[in-house]
Protein backbone atom coordinates (compact mmCIF):
# COMPACT_ATOMS: atom_id res chain seq x y z
CA UNK A 1 0.00 0.00 0.00
CA UNK A 2 1.25 3.51 -1.23
CA UNK A 3 1.61 6.14 1.80
CA UNK A 4 -0.15 9.02 1.31
CA UNK A 5 1.82 12.41 1.18
CA UNK A 6 1.06 15.00 3.63
CA UNK A 7 -1.97 17.51 2.48
CA UNK A 8 -0.40 20.11 5.17
CA UNK A 9 2.40 22.57 5.51
CA UNK A 10 5.50 22.11 7.56
CA UNK A 11 4.42 23.31 11.39
CA UNK A 12 4.91 26.83 11.43
CA UNK A 13 4.67 27.33 7.45
CA UNK A 14 1.42 28.13 5.61
CA UNK A 15 -0.41 28.10 2.54
CA UNK A 16 -1.71 31.84 1.66
CA UNK A 17 -5.00 31.58 -0.38
CA UNK A 18 -6.22 34.15 -3.21
CA UNK A 19 -8.13 36.30 -1.01
CA UNK A 20 -5.11 36.67 1.80
CA UNK A 21 -2.46 36.89 -1.34
CA UNK A 22 -4.67 39.95 -3.16
CA UNK A 23 -4.06 42.04 -0.23
CA UNK A 24 -0.34 41.06 -0.06
CA UNK A 25 0.25 41.88 -3.22
CA UNK A 26 -1.63 45.13 -3.21
CA UNK A 27 0.34 46.12 -0.01
CA UNK A 28 3.47 45.06 -1.34
CA UNK A 29 3.07 47.07 -4.27
CA UNK A 30 1.50 50.35 -2.24
CA UNK A 31 5.00 49.74 0.17
CA UNK A 32 7.46 49.66 -3.04
CA UNK A 33 5.80 52.82 -4.19
CA UNK A 34 5.49 54.87 -0.97
CA UNK A 35 9.24 54.25 -0.68
CA UNK A 36 10.28 54.67 -3.83
CA UNK A 37 9.13 57.72 -3.32
CA UNK A 38 11.41 58.78 -0.50
CA UNK A 39 14.27 57.80 -2.37
CA UNK A 40 14.56 54.44 -1.49
CA UNK A 41 16.04 51.66 -4.09
CA UNK A 42 15.01 47.99 -4.06
CA UNK A 43 17.64 45.24 -3.83
CA UNK A 44 18.22 41.80 -2.84
CA UNK A 45 20.16 39.06 -0.86
CA UNK A 46 19.45 35.54 -1.34
CA UNK A 47 18.57 33.50 1.30
CA UNK A 48 20.98 31.63 2.34
CA UNK A 49 23.64 32.82 4.07
CA UNK A 50 27.21 32.11 5.73
CA UNK A 51 26.69 30.42 8.83
CA UNK A 52 29.16 32.89 10.30
CA UNK A 53 27.62 35.50 9.30
CA UNK A 54 24.50 34.09 11.03
CA UNK A 55 26.15 33.20 14.03
CA UNK A 56 28.00 36.57 14.91
CA UNK A 57 26.51 37.67 17.99
CA UNK A 58 24.98 40.46 16.71
CA UNK A 59 21.51 38.75 16.12
CA UNK A 60 20.13 38.57 19.79
CA UNK A 61 17.70 35.39 20.43
CA UNK A 62 17.38 35.40 16.89
CA UNK A 63 20.80 33.01 15.91
CA UNK A 64 18.79 30.49 18.48
CA UNK A 65 16.65 30.24 15.64
CA UNK A 66 18.50 29.66 12.79
CA UNK A 67 17.51 26.81 9.94
CA UNK A 68 20.69 25.53 9.71
CA UNK A 69 21.81 24.21 6.68
CA UNK A 70 23.71 20.72 6.72
CA UNK A 71 27.34 20.71 4.39
CA UNK A 72 27.16 18.69 0.97
CA UNK A 73 29.36 16.13 -0.45
CA UNK A 74 32.50 15.48 0.47
CA UNK A 75 32.60 18.63 3.14
CA UNK A 76 29.98 16.40 5.22
CA UNK A 77 31.98 14.96 7.57
CA UNK A 78 29.49 13.59 10.27
CA UNK A 79 31.73 11.08 11.82
CA UNK A 80 34.39 13.69 12.41
CA UNK A 81 31.46 16.51 13.83
CA UNK A 82 31.86 17.66 17.54
CA UNK A 83 29.36 19.83 17.55
CA UNK A 84 26.27 20.99 15.12
CA UNK A 85 28.20 23.92 13.45
CA UNK A 86 30.70 20.93 12.35
CA UNK A 87 27.95 19.68 10.15
CA UNK A 88 26.60 23.40 8.66
CA UNK A 89 27.98 26.42 6.20
CA UNK A 90 24.84 27.96 5.64
CA UNK A 91 21.68 29.06 6.69
CA UNK A 92 18.58 30.40 5.84
CA UNK A 93 18.61 34.27 6.73
CA UNK A 94 16.50 35.32 10.03
CA UNK A 95 16.48 38.47 8.96
CA UNK A 96 17.59 41.56 6.47
CA UNK A 97 19.83 43.33 8.15
CA UNK A 98 22.80 40.90 8.62
CA UNK A 99 22.17 39.83 4.81
CA UNK A 100 22.52 43.53 3.80
CA UNK A 101 25.62 44.62 6.07
CA UNK A 102 27.10 41.97 4.04
CA UNK A 103 25.77 42.97 0.79
CA UNK A 104 27.23 46.65 1.81
CA UNK A 105 30.65 45.82 2.66
CA UNK A 106 30.77 43.79 -0.45
CA UNK A 107 29.36 46.85 -3.16
CA UNK A 108 30.15 50.08 -1.29
CA UNK A 109 31.88 51.47 -4.67
CA UNK A 110 29.10 50.61 -6.93
CA UNK A 111 26.37 52.29 -4.26
CA UNK A 112 25.66 55.85 -4.19
CA UNK A 113 26.46 57.24 -0.34
CA UNK A 114 24.75 57.75 1.28
CA UNK A 115 22.42 54.47 0.05
CA UNK A 116 18.84 54.52 0.80
CA UNK A 117 18.07 50.45 0.40
CA UNK A 118 14.67 49.00 0.38
CA UNK A 119 14.63 45.28 0.13
CA UNK A 120 11.32 42.70 0.74
CA UNK A 121 11.71 39.10 1.24
CA UNK A 122 10.98 36.00 3.39
CA UNK A 123 13.02 35.19 6.35
CA UNK A 124 13.03 32.04 8.44
CA UNK A 125 13.02 31.18 12.19
CA UNK A 126 12.55 28.37 13.93
CA UNK A 127 10.21 30.02 16.21
CA UNK A 128 7.15 28.73 18.54
CA UNK A 129 4.57 29.46 15.82
CA UNK A 130 1.35 31.30 17.35
CA UNK A 131 -1.23 33.68 15.81
CA UNK A 132 0.42 35.96 13.88
CA UNK A 133 4.07 34.29 13.80
CA UNK A 134 4.96 31.85 11.63
CA UNK A 135 8.21 30.40 11.02
CA UNK A 136 8.38 31.84 7.32
CA UNK A 137 7.28 35.33 7.25
CA UNK A 138 7.62 38.31 4.82
CA UNK A 139 9.87 41.33 6.01
CA UNK A 140 9.83 44.73 4.33
CA UNK A 141 13.03 46.92 5.04
CA UNK A 142 14.45 50.25 4.35
CA UNK A 143 17.62 51.46 5.59
CA UNK A 144 20.04 54.13 5.24
CA UNK A 145 23.83 53.58 4.93
CA UNK A 146 26.45 55.89 5.56
CA UNK A 147 24.40 58.61 7.26
CA UNK A 148 25.35 59.37 10.28
CA UNK A 149 22.78 62.83 11.10
CA UNK A 150 19.31 62.29 12.65
CA UNK A 151 18.51 63.15 8.61
CA UNK A 152 18.08 59.17 8.73
CA UNK A 153 15.99 58.24 11.45
CA UNK A 154 13.98 61.18 10.62
CA UNK A 155 13.31 59.88 7.39
CA UNK A 156 12.93 56.39 7.87
CA UNK A 157 10.13 57.04 10.64
CA UNK A 158 8.23 59.99 7.84
CA UNK A 159 8.57 56.97 5.12
CA UNK A 160 6.99 54.22 7.38
CA UNK A 161 4.14 55.80 8.98
CA UNK A 162 3.33 57.56 5.49
CA UNK A 163 2.79 54.09 4.40
CA UNK A 164 0.53 53.08 7.24
CA UNK A 165 -1.48 55.97 6.62
CA UNK A 166 -2.18 55.33 3.04
CA UNK A 167 -3.63 52.22 4.77
CA UNK A 168 -6.19 54.16 6.44
CA UNK A 169 -4.59 53.00 10.02
CA UNK A 170 -5.16 55.28 12.55
CA UNK A 171 -4.27 55.22 16.62
CA UNK A 172 -1.21 54.29 16.24
CA UNK A 173 2.26 55.68 18.33
CA UNK A 174 5.82 55.72 17.34
CA UNK A 175 7.45 55.03 20.28
CA UNK A 176 11.06 55.96 20.39
CA UNK A 177 14.74 55.64 22.50
CA UNK A 178 17.83 55.68 22.24
CA UNK A 179 20.24 52.60 23.81
CA UNK A 180 22.32 55.53 25.42
CA UNK A 181 19.92 56.88 27.15
CA UNK A 182 19.44 53.42 28.94
CA UNK A 183 22.95 53.02 29.32
CA UNK A 184 23.07 56.57 31.34
CA UNK A 185 19.94 55.92 33.10
CA UNK A 186 21.22 52.52 34.49
CA UNK A 187 25.56 54.15 35.05
CA UNK A 188 23.45 57.17 37.13
CA UNK A 189 21.77 54.21 39.47
CA UNK A 190 25.03 52.29 39.74
CA UNK A 191 24.55 49.38 37.61
CA UNK A 192 28.44 48.51 36.23
CA UNK A 193 28.95 48.51 32.06
CA UNK A 194 29.11 44.33 32.32
CA UNK A 195 25.73 44.32 34.03
CA UNK A 196 23.39 46.51 31.24
CA UNK A 197 22.80 44.09 28.71
CA UNK A 198 21.26 41.31 31.57
CA UNK A 199 19.64 44.38 33.55
CA UNK A 200 17.85 45.59 30.08
CA UNK A 201 16.17 42.16 29.67
CA UNK A 202 14.30 42.33 32.81
CA UNK A 203 13.43 46.36 31.67
CA UNK A 204 12.10 45.05 28.03
CA UNK A 205 9.14 42.85 30.25
CA UNK A 206 7.93 46.32 31.64
CA UNK A 207 4.59 46.07 29.86
CA UNK A 208 4.25 42.60 30.50
CA UNK A 209 5.33 42.11 34.47
CA UNK A 210 4.72 45.67 35.19
CA UNK A 211 7.12 48.10 37.57
CA UNK A 212 6.84 45.95 40.84
CA UNK A 213 7.88 42.70 38.38
CA UNK A 214 10.84 44.34 37.19
CA UNK A 215 12.06 45.38 40.63
CA UNK A 216 11.66 41.86 42.21
CA UNK A 217 13.66 40.29 39.63
CA UNK A 218 16.19 42.66 39.70
CA UNK A 219 16.47 42.34 43.27
CA UNK A 220 16.31 38.51 42.87
CA UNK A 221 19.28 38.40 40.28
CA UNK A 222 21.29 40.12 43.51
CA UNK A 223 21.38 43.80 42.25
CA UNK A 224 21.36 46.31 45.10
CA UNK A 225 17.91 47.59 46.35
CA UNK A 226 19.12 51.28 46.18
CA UNK A 227 20.26 51.13 42.69
CA UNK A 228 17.36 49.27 41.36
CA UNK A 229 14.65 51.79 43.59
CA UNK A 230 17.21 54.98 41.70
CA UNK A 231 16.78 53.36 38.26
CA UNK A 232 13.09 52.42 38.42
CA UNK A 233 13.08 55.38 39.81
CA UNK A 234 13.98 57.49 37.04
CA UNK A 235 11.52 56.20 34.62
CA UNK A 236 8.52 56.81 36.91
CA UNK A 237 9.75 60.68 36.84
CA UNK A 238 10.59 61.00 33.01
CA UNK A 239 7.39 62.41 30.77
CA UNK A 240 6.64 60.81 27.70
CA UNK A 241 7.62 63.47 25.55
CA UNK A 242 9.93 66.12 24.35
CA UNK A 243 10.19 67.20 28.22
CA UNK A 244 10.72 63.65 29.56
CA UNK A 245 14.42 64.35 27.11
CA UNK A 246 14.85 67.33 28.55
CA UNK A 247 14.88 66.19 31.92
CA UNK A 248 17.33 63.61 31.62
CA UNK A 249 19.84 65.69 30.47
CA UNK A 250 19.69 67.82 33.27
CA UNK A 251 18.98 64.79 35.73
CA UNK A 252 21.53 62.60 34.56
CA UNK A 253 24.49 64.97 34.01
CA UNK A 254 27.81 63.51 32.80
CA UNK A 255 26.14 60.32 32.63
CA UNK A 256 24.19 61.21 29.09
CA UNK A 257 26.18 62.96 26.36
CA UNK A 258 24.59 66.05 25.09
CA UNK A 259 24.17 64.77 21.40
CA UNK A 260 22.22 62.20 22.26
CA UNK A 261 19.45 64.54 23.92
CA UNK A 262 19.89 66.56 21.66
CA UNK A 263 19.39 64.33 18.70
CA UNK A 264 16.59 62.49 20.09
CA UNK A 265 14.83 66.56 20.45
CA UNK A 266 15.34 66.97 16.82
CA UNK A 267 13.79 63.69 15.61
CA UNK A 268 10.42 64.38 17.31
CA UNK A 269 10.05 67.35 16.85
CA UNK A 270 10.64 67.22 13.11
CA UNK A 271 8.64 63.67 12.61
CA UNK A 272 5.76 66.12 14.26
CA UNK A 273 6.23 68.87 12.16
CA UNK A 274 6.56 66.96 8.47
CA UNK A 275 4.49 63.73 9.36
CA UNK A 276 2.48 63.35 6.08
CA UNK A 277 -0.66 61.27 8.75
CA UNK A 278 -2.35 61.79 12.12
CA UNK A 279 -0.29 59.69 14.49
CA UNK A 280 1.52 60.44 17.95
CA UNK A 281 5.14 60.32 18.66
CA UNK A 282 6.20 59.04 22.66
CA UNK A 283 9.61 58.93 24.12
CA UNK A 284 9.55 55.52 25.75
CA UNK A 285 12.70 55.21 27.74
CA UNK A 286 11.66 51.56 29.09
CA UNK A 287 11.64 50.57 25.29
CA UNK A 288 14.97 48.04 24.91
CA UNK A 289 14.48 46.31 21.48
CA UNK A 290 16.12 42.87 21.44
CA UNK A 291 18.83 42.95 18.91
CA UNK A 292 22.34 43.53 20.40
CA UNK A 293 23.47 45.15 17.00
CA UNK A 294 21.38 48.44 18.02
CA UNK A 295 23.88 50.89 18.85
CA UNK A 296 21.59 54.52 19.31
CA UNK A 297 18.22 55.43 18.63
CA UNK A 298 15.53 52.56 18.51
CA UNK A 299 11.82 52.94 18.06
CA UNK A 300 8.77 50.96 17.40
CA UNK A 301 5.22 51.44 15.68
CA UNK A 302 2.42 50.40 18.21
CA UNK A 303 -1.02 49.92 16.99
CA UNK A 304 -3.50 50.69 19.62
CA UNK A 305 -5.90 48.01 18.79
CA UNK A 306 -3.54 45.60 18.04
CA UNK A 307 -1.89 45.38 21.63
CA UNK A 308 1.58 45.04 19.70
CA UNK A 309 4.24 46.86 17.63
CA UNK A 310 3.92 46.45 13.98
CA UNK A 311 7.56 48.01 13.00
CA UNK A 312 10.90 48.14 14.68
CA UNK A 313 14.12 49.27 13.76
CA UNK A 314 17.00 51.69 15.40
CA UNK A 315 20.71 52.34 14.05
CA UNK A 316 23.51 49.96 13.89
CA UNK A 317 26.68 51.60 13.32
CA UNK A 318 29.06 48.76 14.17
CA UNK A 319 27.65 46.00 12.17
CA UNK A 320 29.27 46.62 8.53
CA UNK A 321 32.45 47.56 10.65
CA UNK A 322 32.39 43.44 11.45
CA UNK A 323 32.43 42.87 7.23
CA UNK A 324 35.06 45.77 6.72
CA UNK A 325 37.12 46.24 9.70
CA UNK A 326 36.04 50.10 9.69
CA UNK A 327 32.46 51.34 11.37
CA UNK A 328 29.58 52.63 8.97
CA UNK A 329 26.52 54.92 10.12
CA UNK A 330 23.35 52.49 9.18
CA UNK A 331 19.81 52.93 10.40
CA UNK A 332 16.90 51.00 9.49
CA UNK A 333 13.04 49.95 10.04
CA UNK A 334 11.29 47.14 9.29
CA UNK A 335 7.16 47.00 8.96
CA UNK A 336 5.69 43.77 10.49
CA UNK A 337 4.37 42.59 7.22
CA UNK A 338 2.47 39.52 8.46
CA UNK A 339 0.86 41.67 11.36
CA UNK A 340 -0.68 43.87 8.85
CA UNK A 341 -2.03 41.55 6.86
CA UNK A 342 -3.78 39.62 9.58
CA UNK A 343 -5.16 43.12 10.92
CA UNK A 344 -6.62 43.87 7.22
CA UNK A 345 -7.93 40.22 6.95
CA UNK A 346 -9.88 40.28 10.52
CA UNK A 347 -11.24 44.15 9.43
CA UNK A 348 -12.54 42.91 6.44
CA UNK A 349 -10.33 45.00 4.25
CA UNK A 350 -11.07 45.52 0.76
CA UNK A 351 -7.82 46.60 -1.93
CA UNK A 352 -9.21 49.88 -3.33
CA UNK A 353 -9.23 50.64 -6.89
CA UNK A 354 -9.91 47.12 -7.79
CA UNK A 355 -10.53 46.10 -11.22
CA UNK A 356 -14.43 45.79 -12.41
CA UNK A 357 -15.05 41.59 -13.23
CA UNK A 358 -16.99 39.75 -15.37
CA UNK A 359 -16.84 36.06 -16.01
CA UNK A 360 -18.43 34.16 -19.19
CA UNK A 361 -19.76 30.62 -18.18
CA UNK A 362 -19.24 28.35 -21.35
CA UNK A 363 -22.28 26.05 -22.32
CA UNK A 364 -20.03 23.14 -22.93
CA UNK A 365 -21.94 22.46 -26.03
CA UNK A 366 -20.37 25.66 -27.83
CA UNK A 367 -18.97 24.99 -31.01
CA UNK A 368 -15.53 25.82 -31.70
CA UNK A 369 -16.57 29.15 -33.73
CA UNK A 370 -18.37 30.05 -30.65
CA UNK A 371 -15.86 29.87 -28.52
CA UNK A 372 -14.26 31.97 -30.16
CA UNK A 373 -16.52 34.42 -30.38
CA UNK A 374 -16.45 34.94 -26.71
CA UNK A 375 -12.75 34.90 -26.27
CA UNK A 376 -12.24 37.70 -28.67
CA UNK A 377 -14.99 39.50 -26.48
CA UNK A 378 -13.33 38.67 -22.87
CA UNK A 379 -10.05 40.10 -25.30
CA UNK A 380 -12.14 43.50 -25.76
CA UNK A 381 -12.95 43.44 -22.46
CA UNK A 382 -9.65 43.16 -20.83
CA UNK A 383 -8.64 46.23 -23.46
CA UNK A 384 -11.35 48.24 -21.34
CA UNK A 385 -9.67 47.37 -18.07
CA UNK A 386 -12.29 44.47 -16.97
CA UNK A 387 -10.54 41.73 -14.98
CA UNK A 388 -12.29 38.67 -17.30
CA UNK A 389 -12.65 34.80 -16.61
CA UNK A 390 -13.95 32.86 -18.78
CA UNK A 391 -15.01 29.03 -17.41
CA UNK A 392 -17.17 26.08 -18.78
CA UNK A 393 -20.89 26.18 -16.86
CA UNK A 394 -20.98 23.91 -14.12
CA UNK A 395 -24.18 21.63 -13.81
CA UNK A 396 -25.18 23.53 -10.48
CA UNK A 397 -25.09 26.98 -12.32
CA UNK A 398 -26.73 28.81 -9.24
CA UNK A 399 -24.54 27.51 -6.93
CA UNK A 400 -21.19 28.63 -9.87
CA UNK A 401 -22.70 31.98 -9.88
CA UNK A 402 -22.78 32.55 -6.07
CA UNK A 403 -19.12 31.58 -5.90
CA UNK A 404 -18.27 33.75 -8.51
CA UNK A 405 -20.48 36.77 -6.97
CA UNK A 406 -18.51 36.19 -3.44
CA UNK A 407 -15.38 36.63 -5.28
CA UNK A 408 -16.17 39.87 -6.49
CA UNK A 409 -17.63 39.27 -9.92
CA UNK A 410 -19.92 41.81 -10.91
CA UNK A 411 -21.25 40.80 -14.38
CA UNK A 412 -21.98 37.04 -15.37
CA UNK A 413 -23.02 36.09 -18.81
CA UNK A 414 -24.57 32.95 -19.54
CA UNK A 415 -22.72 31.83 -22.77
CA UNK A 416 -25.23 29.24 -25.17
CA UNK A 417 -25.30 29.07 -28.78
CA UNK A 418 -28.11 30.97 -29.44
CA UNK A 419 -27.24 34.03 -27.15
CA UNK A 420 -24.00 34.10 -28.87
CA UNK A 421 -25.37 34.57 -32.36
CA UNK A 422 -27.21 37.53 -31.16
CA UNK A 423 -23.79 39.44 -30.31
Amino acid sequence: MVMALKKKPVTGMKDILPQEMEIRDYLIGLIKETYKGFGFQSMETPCVEHIENLCSKQGGDNEKLIFKIMKRGEKLKIDEAKEENDLADSGLRYDLTVPLARYYSAHANELPSPFKALQIGSVWRADRPQRGRFRQFTQCDIDILGEESALSEIELILATTAVLGKIDFKNFTVCINDRNILKAMASYSGFKEEDYDEVFIVLDKMDKIGREGVAAELQEMGYARESVECYLGLFDETPADVSGIRYLKEKLGDHLDAATSDRMEQIISSVEAAKECEFSVRFDPTMVRGQSYYTGTIFEIRMDEFGGSVAGGGRYDKMIGKFTGQDTPACGFSIGFERIVMLLLESGYQVPGKQDKKAYLLDKKLPKEAVLKVLDRAKEDRGQGYQVLTVHMKKNKKFQKEQLAEEGYQEIIDCYADVIEKW
